[in-house]
């Protein structure tokens, strides 16, 4: 396997670790408008990721400067291409996190409130249009034999990005449901309990038309496999779900989206950005990475250092393991 192989590979397991953790991030924050009753509901919501949410965005970091020193000519093409979807998320996520930090700064009703509506539609909007970007990089877009984009945002909004923004919208929810059960006790545990249930259903319904699309007309006897493992811990998600088993139904929906990035990955390669005007055109590992004295440094670093970000990351969800509910909650210092 070449290293640019290696790094297509080590980019993939960055964007799976990021949709993973931020995919119950942005969840979370979804629910404090679907399943919080109160303003004390809600700040039990947003203290079950007060202490990770920052650490879960590292992984995007990540992801994008691994883009761009491994595959220059994918993170200039995708960049210049997406510009508007990406700024979009980029805003949502600097208002967001300034969002978590200043909701509790002021005691006025209209303050606080505001900052709960900029929490939700920041939390939603990345995750719709999350799902809508990789749908156009698997599908492919209109890439000219300067390998630059020659479309227009609108052409973005196709069936298929759609349904897939859809389908990130609807399983991060879900996602973030049954973390929310995992991590609270009380009425509000019971509650994201049979929410969770309403929205893998939902979820379901959506994926399954979206991975059997992805399938049909990109995929292999590989991606098939991983959709296969897509649809069962789905189901086993539900389930698990259902039987109050919070713990194994957080770890198969994650399993579900582990496997369903993992199929979008294995349609891609060996292309990074397919052309829809000639595949000639399309972005590949090959033509679109770096020297291979560069990937090699690159590799040198991410074994050093990949080892201590995860044990950091560990450590953190570790110490911040315990359920907490409204009981938890003091009282405003205001």
């Amino acid at each position: 396997m070449e290293l640019h192989d290696v790094w297509f590979v080590l980019i993939a397991v960055l964007w799976i670790g990021y949709f993973f953790l931020e995919g119950f991030d942005f969840g979370v924050g979804i629910l404090t408008k679907l399943l919080a009753r109160d303003r004390t509901e809600k700040r039990v919501l947003i203290n079950t990721i007060g202490p990770v949410w920052d650490g879960n965005e590292v992984w995007l970091l990540t992801a994008g400067g691994a883009t761009f020193a491994a595959f220059p000519e994918w993170y200039a093409t995708l960049f210049s291409g997406f510009y508007l979807p990406l700024l979009i998320i980029l805003v949502c996520l600097i208002v967001r996190g300034v969002a978590f930090e200043y909701r509790a700064k002021r005691p006025e009703e209209n303050w606080q409130r505001n900052w709960e509506h900029a929490l939700f539609w920041t939390s939603l909007i990345p995750a719709f249009l999350w799902g809508v970007a990789f749908g156009n990089i698997v599908r492919g877009v209109k890439i000219d034999k300067n390998f630059e984009y020659v479309g227009n945002f609108w052409d973005l909004l196709n069936p298929y990005a759609l349904l897939g923004g859809l389908v990130t919208l609807t399983l991060f929810t879900f996602h973030g449901a049954v973390f929310a059960a995992l991590k609270t006790v009380g009425d509000i545990r019971t509650r994201a309990r049979a929410l969770a249930l309403k929205l893998g259903l939902v979820t379901a319904v959506a994926a399954l038309g979206f991975l059997i699309w992805t399938q049909a007309n990109h995929g292999d006897g590989w991606s098939l496999a991983a959709m296969l493992v897509a649809v069962l811990a789905l189901v086993a998600a539900i389930g698990a779900n259902q039987i109050g088993r919070e713990g194994w139904a957080f770890a198969f929906s994650g399993v579900t989206i582990i496997a369903a990035v993992a199929m979008l990955f294995l349609t891609l390669f060996p292309n990074v950005m397919p052309s829809t005007l000639n595949p000639a055109w399309s972005l590949t590992v090959t033509n679109a990475s770096s020297s291979p004295y560069t990937l090699k440094i690159m590799t040198w670093c991410a074994g050093i250092a990949t080892p201590l970000v995860l044990l950091y990351q560990s450590w953190t969800y570790w110490v911040f393991r315990k359920r907490i509910g409204t009981q938890h909650i003091a009282e405003p210092a205001h």
